[in-house]
């Protein structure tokens, strides 16, 4: 762990991580662990409120959306209880309306799934003015696209007649795009 990055870090190091995917949770940690900061690891938004309520963080990474709800109801109490927390909101899921909310709610960056520790780590001590590098590996534009079809689709109770209509798409279009793999 180089230095530098414990000077970034500052005195507080509390780390606040909320995650529903547990291998992913517990890599997460380590990796971040291993970079100076003292994580704390959930996997649900009840336990996420807690902490955020009892001893809230310098520091989170919070998934949006977990099995119990969304990850945003975390970040609001936190934005609450510690103002000056740096939170970035990680999802599978990458959609502008919803990056757009957590940034009003107060999260300092989104980042979509896969993210990597070092992607985190630069994202979380990103200074106010100056962004973080872009990923070294983003999602392809197929990739892109398939994801919002998919989160369409869940929303419409996958329903694929109302799917299609919302999208504007022939649904047998929509069905032949539902069948295939997720691009890279």
């Amino acid at each position: 762990m180089a230095d530098s990055t414990l000077a970034k870090i500052g005195e507080d190091r509390s780390l606040l991580i909320v995650d529903d995917d547990e291998p992913f949770l517990r890599r997460l940690a380590r990796a971040m662990e291993k970079r100076g900061f003292e994580p704390e690891a959930v996997e649900t938004v009840a336990a996420g409120k807690a902490i955020a309520t009892a001893r809230p963080p310098a520091y989170a990474v919070i998934d949006l959306r977990l099995e119990d709800g969304n990850g945003l109801d975390v970040v609001e109490v936190l934005r609450e209880r510690r103002p000056d927390a740096r939170v970035v909101v990680l999802t599978g899921y990458g959609a502008i309306a919803t990056a757009v909310a957590a940034v009003k709610i107060g999260a300092t960056d989104y980042l979509s799934k896969p993210a990597d520790a070092n992607d985190v780590t630069n994202a979380l001590l990103a200074s106010s003015d100056e962004r973080p590098p872009p990923p070294e590996n983003p999602m392809s534009a197929d990739r892109v696209r398939w994801e919002h079809i998919q989160r369409v689709y869940e929303l419409c109770d996958r329903n694929v007649s109302e799917t299609a209509r919302r999208l504007n798409m022939h649904r047998r279009t929509l069905q032949r795009i539902l069948a295939k793999r997720s691009p890279r």
